[in-house]
């Protein structure tokens, strides 16, 4: 909270600004250094106050490596095979040294035990998403804080109840977390001074990911608090930035476009779209994340197969809604210009 004027004052007066474009929200210039005081508040507290064992030191390397990659695309802009690697790096480390990874799918599909060539490359697939699915919705002013905000407090919640000597020190990773963000967003709601920027969103991500994997495993070792539920609670858990990445990743495939080109399709658009301000959009997608992640935790003793088969038909819906007044207010805007020409 004390680092965000005096980075705010510098970028100004360094001109390290984001420049407002087509598909950005924000109508001036503002710095995108917010994850700098993020980082700043989650280390010196995760370092002070935690025990780093089981994985917590690697993750804390990750972020390290993942908060320089951002840093630099944050100032001069970074190729997307370039962050790519990074992201790589980092999930090395926890993945390789620290043996942070999927071991099961724990009923899904029929599969159980994963070979440990599958399980290295799922988790690296679910690392490398989740991080990126963080860094997609950071699209409004308090918005990927919020969704972080959430999902740290619920794992975080889970992981002081029930994770004992093996997973219980993630607890102090989500709540220095919730410190950082905290701290940032008493200036990140809108009208916004300063944004996250990737520095913030990709550690932000990183460490969501990280906590998503022990949640999971916790539930097949320790067998609390959701048993071989766990990766289907999880999904709920992250429900808002995991079914936006999916839904704008497929739409932009549908028509022919790389997944990674960017538009103005994300679900807060959508929903600005439909009228609502900058700071509805976000309490709506909060709250919408915390109703799934209430409900799948609530129905958990329903198992794996039954809740994502819910929350899939819940996506589909909610995209048929989506694309049903996305194509009226289309329709509106035709009829208006051709009623004024």
């Amino acid at each position: 909270m004390f680092a965000v004027p005096s980075i705010i004052y510098i970028a100004h007066l360094k001109n390290m600004l984001d420049t407002p474009n087509g598909r950005t929200v924000h109508q001036s210039l503002t710095p995108r250094l917010g994850g700098v005081a993020v980082f700043a508040g989650f280390m010196s507290a995760l370092t002070i106050f935690a025990p780093l064992q089981n994985g917590a030191k690697e993750l804390l390397a990750g972020c390290i490596i993942l908060f320089f990659v951002g840093l630099k695309d944050d100032l001069v802009g970074m190729s997307v095979s370039k962050k790519f690697v990074g992201q790589l790096l980092a999930t090395g480390i926890v993945m390789i040294m620290a043996d942070v990874r999927i071991t099961s799918f724990q009923g899904i599909l029929g599969i159980g035990t994963l070979p440990i060539g599958i399980s290295y490359a799922f988790t690296l697939g679910v690392i490398v998403g989740i991080t990126n699915a963080i860094n997609l919705i950071d699209g409004l002013d308090g918005l990927a804080g919020t969704i972080v905000l959430i999902i740290c407090g619920t794992f975080g919640y889970y992981f002081y109840q029930y994770g004992g000597a093996s997973y219980g020190n993630y607890a102090y990773v989500a709540v220095c977390l919730i410190g950082g963000l905290l701290g940032f967003l008493r200036y990140n709601f809108h009208r916004a001074p300063i944004f996250m920027g990737d520095t913030g969103s990709l550690v932000c991500g990183f460490i969501v990911s990280v906590l998503a994997i022990q949640f999971i495993e916790m539930g097949l070792r320790v067998g609390q608090p959701f048993g071989s539920s766990a990766p289907s609670v999880a999904v709920g858990i992250l429900f808002v930035p995991l079914f936006d990445t999916l839904r704008v990743f497929s739409l932009r495939m549908l028509a022919g476009k790389s997944p990674f080109s960017p538009d103005k399709n994300h679900i807060h658009h959508r929903i600005l779209a439909m009228g609502f301000q900058q700071i509805s959009t976000v309490l709506l997608l909060g709250l919408l994340n915390i109703l799934v992640a209430l409900l799948v935790i609530h129905f958990a003793y329903l198992g794996n197969t039954a809740l994502i088969t819910a929350l899939a038909v819940f996506s589909a819906l909610l995209s048929i809604f989506f694309g049903v007044y996305q194509s009226r207010i289309s329709r509106r805007q035709l009829l208006a210009s051709e009623t004024s020409n």
